[in-house]
């Protein structure tokens, strides 16, 4: 047996023993120049029940760890990618971080089983240098090697986050040295490994990079991040006269789809760790141009369920998002040899909201938050959670959409790569969901804070260190009444912050019995001392608020539902009439809660809303009034097949002849010739429905 193997077996032997013991949270070698305002949740530490927390579990059960891990390590082993179309090198990394999220939110030993057997699989694939990826020695730094390099090194430190294991970030460190080895100042530059997306897929190791200097305190980790960072403003292949100018353009207020490249899906990975490498350093641009960034994210491309990017790319998508394609496209033949054969044609395809870009905006949106404890990041977290990400995720958890389109069909991802049966969006889904228990609750120097709301409970470390329960009782989102209660050993002097949503125009506030004052869009800050029992009651503005697009679109929303309609609730008329809102209160509008429709088709909410009846073909006095029956976005279009449509913008007047007609089709949601459906492994092994049951 050679060095290597023998060396291996012992390496993996050792990690092995080590991951069937209890988690042991990892620690910084470092001390952080930045501290956070707010810090997550500790693992464990929250419960979620409920709708969502039954969403969590099927993810959890259903997807993460029902994934077989020999697909996605075979790869790996084999190291026969090459070229620009292959990236099965991110699926391992994808998927294991979504698996130590579910450990960390309800660890259990089918959780840390999975996680010992899939770090045993990835390392049994490692070169005699440490690299782990999909590519022979000749193919290295091509196409997505960088990118699939980093997902890899992120899965390895997940793993060390939850067991403390110093062998584990050996092998991360190995894995990484091997880059360093090849890339850097003196050798070929970083960005130039990447062509396709102008090195901002291969400058997304930034974040790895960045952990593993946290975790080892070797300056060299730090010196590689501070250079790739460096080469963002120095000439490039792709850009020979300045280069990428990322910060640059950040700062100077240019619109994201105006940058140089405006890929959403890498460049927000890139900030993510620009936003790690503001904690080990303390440079305040950094900070700057990651907090500037997603405020210009907010104001010109964020959707009223989530980000607007067209196929991954920042397009102008607030002002942009009632559109849908119309134009013919050009389709690919079936995939063959377990390759991914793409339509030459996106450019002819509206292909809005991909999930990737969903969960990497709500993870920079958590990086964001602990960075400066503004609300703005939290309320755009609970509309990406109950909305985009919601629907996203198919029935039952098995599966998730590629694309989510606000009007027309929902469409289950395509395969990407047959060998492997997954796309990216499949693995990256769960990542979003589980990471909502860590920002759910968290924690501030002074006290506590609570960010979403819903049937769920947290046992949190209070300043002096005591343990501090609170519970929520409450239907939230369905209703807006909250109630809070502490449990504790000990009174203590500590800050309750709640978020108060901006959508709430007046919410209501009692604590312990008195009225407090609060403002919409703030953190109400409770600063008093706390006893065993004490509660608070809220009770948010849960009114409809009509919703805007130029020139005359309109969308409906209640609380933090955007809600849509749905031809099982609602059929088209077979006599065409025309109707419109009553914007005689704008922008609030009535709406009347329809318990039977929401059992019917498994909705989260349905609303009965007003619509009056115009004078057939000309805009006459009215006729009557007209119920239309909305349901949650989330929940319409969920049966995920071409009989079930739905629509969430709707012009003013509506035709209810052409309710549904036009809207986007799996045609125009995906770039092959075939409806894309589930592989036969992943389909639910129950009826999706019977999950509200």
């Amino acid at each position: 047996m050679t060095a290597k193997v023998l060396t291996g077996i012992a390496l993996r032997a050792l990690i092995v023993s080590r991951l069937v013991h209890t988690a042991v949270a990892a620690e910084d070698s470092v001390t952080l120049r930045a501290a956070d305002v707010w810090s997550l949740a500790p693992p464990g530490s929250v419960q979620i029940a409920g709708r969502l927390g039954r969403v969590l579990d099927e993810c959890i059960q259903n997807r993460v760890l029902h994934q077989p891990i020999e697909p996605l390590v075979r790869p790996y082993r084999e190291k026969q990618e090459t070229g620009t179309r292959d990236w099965r090198c991110e699926y391992w990394g994808k998927w294991f971080t979504s698996l130590a999220l579910a450990d960390a939110y309800r660890s259990s030993t089918a959780t840390r089983v999975k996680l010992r057997e899939a770090v045993e699989a990835l390392l049994a694939t490692a070169d005699e240098d440490g690299y782990l990826g999909t590519r022979s020695r000749e193919h290295r730094l091509e196409g997505w090697d960088v990118w699939g390099r980093k997902y890899a090194l992120l899965g390895l430190l997940a793993a060390y986050e939850r067991t403390g294991d110093r062998n584990i970030l050996a092998a991360a460190r190995r894995h990484l040295d091997t880059l360093l080895s090849e890339t850097g100042p003196g050798r070929r530059s970083l960005v130039d490994t990447d062509q396709v997306h102008k090195g901002l897929a291969s400058s997304s190791v930034l974040e790895p990079v960045v952990l593993t200097y946290r975790y080892t305190g070797e300056r060299r980790y730090l010196d590689y991040a501070l250079y790739i960072v460096r080469s963002w403003s120095e000439p490039s292949e792709a850009f020979p006269d300045k280069g990428l100018q990322l910060i640059e353009e950040i700062l100077a207020g240019t619109p994201p789809s105006q940058m140089r490249w405006h890929k959403a899906y890498e460049q927000m990975s890139c900030l993510e760790g620009l936003c790690e490498l503001y904690r080990v350093t303390g440079e305040p641009k950094y900070r700057d141009a990651a907090v500037r960034f997603g405020e210009a994210v907010l104001r010109h491309e964020v959707t009223i369920v989530g980000p607007g990017a067209q196929h991954e790319h920042w397009y102008g998508g607030r002002t942009n998002q009632s559109g849908y394609a119309t134009r013919p496209v050009t389709q690919c033949g079936a995939p063959k040899d377990g390759r991914c054969l793409l339509s030459t044609s996106w450019g002819a395809l509206h292909l809005p909201q991909e999930t990737c870009v969903t969960v990497t905006w709500m993870k920079y949106l958590v990086q964001l938050l602990r960075l400066t404890g503004d609300v703005q990041w939290a309320d755009e977290l609970e509309k990406n959670l109950f909305n985009a990400l919601l629907a996203a995720q198919m029935p039952g958890g098995h599966w998730w959409a590629y694309f989510t389109p606000l009007n027309g069909e929902r469409v289950p991802s395509l395969v990407q790569h047959r060998d492997v049966e997954l796309s990216c969006c499949v693995v990256s889904g769960p990542r979003g969901l589980l990471l909502t228990p860590r920002w759910a609750f968290m924690t501030a120097s002074n006290g506590l804070v609570i960010n979403l709301y819903g049937p769920m409970s947290a046992r949190l470390p209070a300043p002096s260190g005591q343990t501090v329960e609170v519970r929520q009782q409450t239907d939230y989102p369905v209703e807006g009444k909250v109630r809070l209660s502490v449990r504790m050993r000990q009174p203590e002097h500590m800050t309750l912050y709640l978020r108060i949503p901006h959508w709430s125009e007046t919410t209501r506030c009692v604590v312990a019995g008195h009225s407090v004052e609060v403002r919409r869009g703030t953190y109400a800050k409770l600063d008093r001392t706390w006893n065993d029992g004490d509660t608070v009651q809220l009770e948010f503005d849960m009114r409809g608020r009509i919703l805007w697009e130029p020139p005359n679109q309109v969308a409906i929303a209640r609380g933090p539902l955007v809600l849509s309609m749905d031809d099982r609730l609602v059929k088209p008329a077979t006599r065409p009439y025309p109707v419109a809102l009553d914007i005689s209160r704008k922008p609030w509008i009535e709406l009347r809660p329809n318990p039977d429709a929401a059992r019917r088709i498994g909705a989260w909410v349905a609303m009965d809303v007003p619509m009056v009846h115009q004078g057939v073909g000309v805009w006459l006095p009215t006729t009557g009034t007209v119920w239309v029956t909305f349901c949650d976005y989330a929940t319409a279009g969920n049966q995920y097949n071409s009989n079930n449509r739905f629509r969430t913008w709707f012009p003013q007047p509506l035709w209810l002849g052409e309710i549904f007609e036009p809207g986007q089709t799996w045609v125009t949601l995906t770039q092959h010739h075939y409806r894309p459906e589930p592989p036969e492994w992943a389909r639910p092994r129950r009826r999706w429905w019977a999950v509200w049951e």
